[in-house]
């Protein structure tokens, strides 16, 4: 396993998760507790692992971008959203996941952000947003959809956003990941999800979604956006399980195991139109 894989699981494992007495109890553990918010390594900083709570400033223009273009996104999601004919595939997972007293880790390919983000929305699903220009509009949108947020990425705040992740875990929700988000390589799995497992002891529960008739934009992750109308197909697998005493070794083979589940879960999703 990569060198900063471990740091963040060492790092993750250190950082403070107070617990919301005003929130509904579940039967899973979550990260340590402490009074103070451990630092994070010079190992962890070099890496982008770190978080840095610095507010980003936006110009005039942007700021205004960001108060109407959510609108917008908001309005077309759900036009298009409610005309989709949705097949389902493996929705019994996610009740054994909340049946044995979890919460579910709810993994996806970045391509299926658009018709994904219409199926989960009004959960209150937490899922990690960066503060960029780009991450900001997003976020709104997500706001709007009823998702919570947790700031940070895989390249900026991710140990931070982690932490909030599986604090609103231990407090009764589930989280969500595009797994190869924010900006790729395309259908390669970065270890977040697993890292998260690992310290709640919740399961990792992929899906894909594929759409009979789709738009798909020249971005690099293939952005896939329905036809209005179109049959909407999603199949979900198996949960996946970390101890929380894990060693590196389990760890991997984990992180293994998501990749190749996403990647069946694509082939087999994709094929059901064929």
């Amino acid at each position: 396993m990569c060198d900063e894989w471990r740091v963040a699981s060492d790092e993750l494992s250190t950082m403070s998760t107070p617990k919301d007495k005003s929130a509904p109890s579940t039967q899973h553990s979550a990260l340590s507790t402490s009074d103070t918010q451990h630092s994070v390594t010079d190992a962890a900083r070099t890496r982008g692992l770190a978080y840095w709570d610095t507010p980003r400033n936006f110009t005039l223009w942007q700021r205004i971008q960001i108060a109407v273009l959510p609108r917008i996104a908001v309005l077309i999601l759900n036009s298009i959203g409610w005309t989709l004919r949705w097949e389902r595939e493996g929705t019994e997972h996610l009740q054994e996941v909340y049946k044995e007293g979890k919460r579910a880790i709810l993994v996806c390919w970045h391509c299926c952000t658009f018709a994904s983000t219409y199926y989960w929305k009004r959960r209150g699903i937490v899922v990690m947003s960066s503060q960029n220009f780009e991450s900001e509009c997003l976020a709104r949108v997500l706001r709007k959809l009823g998702y919570g947020l947790a700031r940070g990425s895989s390249s900026r705040g991710g140990l931070k956003a982690l932490a909030e992740m599986a604090r609103w875990l231990r407090n009764g929700k589930d989280a969500g990941f595009t797994v190869d988000g924010p900006r790729g390589p395309r259908y390669e799995v970065k270890p977040g999800p697993i890292l998260l497992a690992k310290r709640t002891g919740d399961a990792v529960l992929c899906f894909h979604v594929s759409l009979q008739r789709k738009i798909q934009l020249n971005t690099w992750d293939r952005t896939q956006i329905p036809v209005p109308f179109s049959k909407a197909y999603i199949l979900s697998a198996p949960p996946i399980y970390l101890a929380r005493d894990a060693n590196e070794d389990e760890l991997k083979s984990k992180i293994a195991e998501m990749q190749r589940t996403l990647d069946d879960l694509r082939e087999k999703a994709e094929d059901h139109w064929k």
